[in-house]
């Protein structure tokens, strides 16, 4: 019997990136889980190990290019191949035009862009020797189809990870890697329920009515996308960004 395939993820220890990596698990996936969330990180690996998958964590602050070389050199060490790298990591912070200073700019850019190129970039050469892998990047609809108010950092921020996702696919795309990008809508996550940050719950509950399938997203509708895109079903789609937002992006605003 062949191993499992290895996945990492980053950001794995909340949200959309605890969900990618439990749907990886069930599906029969080795799961690296990195964060800068160490307890929660360690939480998820232990769920998967309690439920009998294979698991383990890496701390991971996608801001440092030697911890994202190091932690994937670890594990190519330890499991000889990423099949799939889940990059997902970032940060929303809410802050008027005004107030968006040079420093809150470059520390949005440098998490929610520059972070997934970081590790990309140490992930991607062993990939392209094997010529398998697939890459998914976690993009939004702020960077796809709206403006986001006093998000502008953020806005900007995705709007890269797609021309990210795009050059990244061209380049490795002969060598037999795949690249693509998920457009969540709003998803039911810590983060769209901070009332400083984003919606509120109040705000989620109205949002939900927008929605033409009539709810939120929540975290496990993104990760069974991501569990597509990395799967052998999307072996043809390389550069594409999917969005699954429950119809939100196609109506009136």
């Amino acid at each position: 019997m062949s191993p499992p395939r290895t996945l990492l993820v980053t950001g794995g220890g909340i949200g959309i990136g605890r969900a990618t990596a439990l749907a990886f698990a069930r599906a029969g996936w080795h799961v690296v889980v990195t964060d800068i969330l160490e307890a929660n990180g360690q939480a998820v690996v232990a769920q998967i190990v309690g439920t009998g998958g294979s698991a383990s964590f890496a701390t991971l602050d996608v801001r440092s290019t030697g911890q994202a070389d190091a932690v994937v050199a670890a594990v190519l060490a330890e499991r000889g191949a990423i099949d799939a790298l889940v990059l997902n990591a970032g940060i929303a912070h809410k802050v008027p035009l005004a107030q968006l200073s040079d420093e809150r700019w470059d520390d949005t850019v440098d998490i929610d862009l520059k972070g997934m190129f970081r590790v990309a970039r140490a992930a991607l050469p062993s990939m392209r020797a094997r010529r398998s892998g697939a890459v998914v990047c976690l993009t939004s609809l702020m960077g796809v189809a709206w403006g986001w108010t006093e998000h502008v950092h953020y806005s900007a921020a995705k709007s890269g990870v797609i021309g990210l996702m795009r050059g990244l696919a061209a380049e490795v795309a002969p060598d037999g890697v795949r690249v693509n990008a998920v457009s969540p809508g709003y998803v039911r996550t810590a983060q769209l329920l901070s009332a400083e940050h984003s919606l509120g719950p109040e705000g989620v509950e109205l949002a939900a009515a927008r929605v033409p399938l009539g709810r939120v997203g929540e975290p496990e509708d993104i990760a069974d996308v991501i569990l597509f895109l990395a799967s052998d079903a999307a072996r043809y789609v390389t550069g594409q960004v999917i969005v699954a937002d429950g119809g939100l992006a196609i109506m009136p605003q």
